[in-house]
């Protein structure tokens, strides 16, 4: 197994110019939906957001949240609160969005009311829709819309422009390519990232990653670990931990030397697909 520790970063160059474009376009935006994937609700919030979106209303959404550990992202989800957002948590799989409509209607209708004072027409929501790669953008629009409007990839980076998408006679969407920010400075944020698939694959030491997980999980849910490969102890180099998984899901060479290669996709993967169970990243600090 070949370990590496190396600093993770992804920029690419469609990312700086999501941004400039945003820029450009937020004086046309109503409202932000700001969107973050609940098993990551703190890494996975864009680091800069602020300096885009400027004073914009917004709404956080957290995806996935059938996929998390609630109470530990329901924690997350009060002290967004606390600081003033609008928080919901959304099951995609489930597809009931009646509560982010009816917020961003709530938040129109002020917009509208402000508009009239000043002898203007009311018109249509436009909401901006932003977030991390691969945090369910694509699939909440279609939720939103009824239909497939928006291409779905489980790559980050599957977006590749900002693109309008009517929902309704009173919602239009912008939706916009996955960004992050030029340099992740918490490396301990950039591998959750990276665990659950914000980040692109071909730029990762998938050994680095996988040894990651390990060690995030034998710190947060130790019990995941015993009950889905036997594992009640990490050992400091991960070489007897990587034997044990190796043997437990058959990912052996020829003389039953394992395969750290597989063992390490296995691992990526086990969490990615929700084998580990529902689970939570990120904790208050």
């Amino acid at each position: 197994m070949n370990e590496n520790k190396t600093n993770i970063n992804w920029y690419p160059g469609h990312m700086a110019k999501t941004k400039r474009e945003i820029s450009e376009k937020i004086n046309l935006i109503d409202i932000v939906f700001e969107v973050v994937d609940a098993r990551m609700p703190i890494s996975s919030k864009i680091a800069d957001i602020d300096d885009l979106i400027k004073d914009k209303p917004r709404v956080l959404i957290m995806t996935k949240y059938d996929l998390c550990d609630k109470e530990e992202t329901n924690k997350i989800g009060d002290y967004y609160k606390e600081l003033g957002y609008h928080v919901v948590m959304c099951d995609l799989m489930k597809g009931n969005t009646n509560e982010l409509l009816n917020i961003s209607k709530t938040i129109m209708n002020d917009i509208n009311k402000d508009r009239v004072s000043k002898g203007m027409k009311e018109r249509a929501a436009r909401i901006l829709i932003v977030g991390a790669p691969n945090v369910g953008k694509s699939t909440l629009i279609n939720r939103l819309v009824g239909k497939k409007a928006a291409g779905v990839g489980n790559k980050p980076g599957f977006t590749k422009s900002l693109s309008w998408i009517r929902i309704n006679k009173d919602l239009e969407l912008l939706d916009s390519p996955g960004i992050l920010w030029p340099k992740l400075e918490d490396q301990e944020q950039a591998h959750i990232l990276a665990s659950l698939s914000s980040i692109k694959e071909e730029v990762l030491n998938n050994d680095q990653i996988a040894s990651f997980i390990l060690r995030k999980m034998f710190e947060l849910y130790p019990d995941r670990l015993k009950d889905r490969y036997g594992i009640e102890e990490l050992d400091e180099d991960l070489i007897e931990t990587y034997d044990l998984i190796g043997k437990k899901r058959g990912a052996l060479s020829r003389g039953g030397i394992t395969d750290y290669e597989r063992v390490s996709d296995i691992i990526i993967k086990d969490l990615q697909n929700g084998y580990l169970g529902n689970i939570t990243l990120d904790r208050l600090k």
